[in-house]
Formats: structure tokens, sequence, C-alpha cells
């Protein structure tokens, strides 16, 4: 059985849904990369290896208010993170 972390698809969801907030030194694929994989190092995973339940472990967390907020908050410290010091040598 294949294992998913749900927490990927919330991060990126979140990610995508606020970028143009973020203030953003380079918003290359790299960059995007690097951001999406510390904010995930940063919150617990939640997988599952069943897909149908997917659904349902998005919902726990966006209708949980201080948990939203708290993915957010991670979401933007990693983009200020990594804004300031950019790998992909594009800026």
């Amino acid at each position: 059985m294949k294992m998913v972390n749900v927490m990927e698809t919330i991060v990126k969801d979140v990610f995508m849904s606020n970028i143009g907030h973020l203030n953003l030194s380079c918003s290359c694929e790299r960059c995007q990369a690097d951001i999406m994989a510390h904010a995930l190092n940063h919150l617990p995973p939640r997988y599952i290896v069943n897909p149908n339940h997917q659904p349902y472990v998005r919902a726990v967390h966006e209708t949980d208010r201080d948990g939203a907020i708290n993915i957010l908050r991670v979401v933007t410290q990693a983009a200020t993170i990594v804004s300031k010091d950019p790998r992909c040598g594009n800026v």
C-alpha cells in the first residue's frame, strides 16, 4: 500500500493560495519547493494509506481555525527564510 502525507497537499494549497501576499524575492520552482519543504519540516505529518480518507483529514485542518492559522504562519515563515537566502541563484 502507498502511504501519503496529506500535509503536503495542505501546505501546497495554502502556499499557492497566498503566494501573492508572501513578498517572495524569487518564485521559481526551486524556491517554491524549498519553501514547501521548509514548512513541511516544521509541521506534523498526517499520513494515510487509504486515499478515500484524504478529504476527511484535509477537512479537519481546514475547519480547525487555530490549525489553519498555524499552517499559514509556518508557510509564511518558510517563505521569509527562503526569500532572504534563495538557493536558486536567480536573485
